[in-house]
């Protein structure tokens, strides 16, 4: 049988509804499940022009080629592309928690993530700073980590969503080493790597100077990676991260550990906007995730481009097989 694979459309106001529809126009190697207002589905389909047949889904059930399975979950409020309703906040949440009960239950080998708006959830009361943090919040995980691809490049997160001046402070001895196991274990057993080579960014311009702009690398980062070295990890760094993505050291690499958002992430889109991945390690799961937002300009028009979500869905499917 055709492992399962949820697929949350998002924001209803964005552009996620659009992309999911396409999921009917190809074959896969596993069987989409969009979970999502079918109405809403319904009523997108129609602006876009398309002809999508859905249909509900049956877990004991086979569906027809070229149809679309749905889960529903009802929307709070009817939804206008491009238009924000905090009332539908809540919505979105409860997507995710159908596709992370199901993963959690067995019942889908995997789950992919179509773009949620952060402040219309925090609009609707619910405090939110994004779904690598909600996944770990609902899987009763202690540490996960964002790990971003595109082609042959992977960039990893030691810190997340959080404002620039608290970025110091929450890289310590602790969290990065977690955070390197972590990125090691998962390249490994889920990515398949025997033994991954990880270059490791530093945290401050030209990786500190020697501590003359800034002494995390010597105090924190530098211990940190001789600890993990001394147990069989083949890391490198800290290295200048204005240096760091290059063909010459990218090309021993099976990823990169960058300390902050902005400073890894940036250079992967770049190199992959429209088909990079967002990949969350340390989870009991599988998650992928497309790695742009819900563009709401684009919403209802049939520019949106879909390749992110189809690249997703193939790594998800490719996880699940190991």
């Amino acid at each position: 049988m055709l492992p399962i694979i949820a697929i949350t459309a998002g924001e209803p106001a964005g552009i996620g509804p659009d992309l999911v529809l396409e999921l009917a126009e190809r074959a896969h190697g596993c069987r989409p499940v969009v979970i999502a207002d079918r109405q809403l589905l319904a009523e997108r389909a129609a602006q876009l022009g398309r002809t999508v047949t859905l249909i509900d889904y049956r877990r004991d059930a086979t569906p027809p080629a070229g149809h679309l399975e749905v889960l529903h979950v009802p929307l709070a409020a009817p939804s206008r592309a491009g238009v924000l309703d905090a009332a539908n906040g809540r919505y979105v949440l409860d997507t995710l928690d159908a596709a992370i009960d199901g993963c959690v239950a067995g019942e889908f080998a995997a789950m992919v993530t179509a773009p949620v708006h952060k402040g219309v959830i925090n609009d609707a009361g619910v405090q939110f700073t994004g779904h690598t943090e909600y996944l770990a919040e609902r899987t009763g995980t202690a540490k996960v980590v964002m790990m971003l691809a595109g082609g042959s490049l992977r960039v990893a997160l030691a810190t997340t969503h959080l404002p620039l001046r608290e970025v110091a402070d929450a890289i310590t001895p602790d969290s990065l080493t977690e955070v390197i196991r972590i990125l090691h274990h998962d390249l490994t057993t889920k990515f398949g790597f025997a033994a991954p080579r990880i270059l490791v960014a530093g945290l401050n311009p030209h990786a500190g100077e020697n501590g003359h702009l800034g002494r995390e690398e010597i105090e924190v980062i530098a211990p940190v990676l001789e600890q993990l070295r001394a147990e069989g990890m083949d890391l490198t760094g800290p290295l200048p991260a204005d240096t760091l993505f290059q063909p010459r050291l990218l090309e021993h690499a099976d990823a990169v550990l960058a300390m902050y958002h902005d400073q890894g992430l940036p250079v992967l889109k770049f190199a992959s906007f429209g088909r990079g991945i967002n990949i969350t390690l340390g989870l009991p799961i599988i998650r992928t995730s497309v790695d742009h937002g819900t563009a709401l300009e684009l919403a209802g028009s049939g520019r949106a481009e879909s390749g992110s979500l189809f690249e997703a869905l193939a790594l998800a499917e490719q996880l699940a097989g190991r």
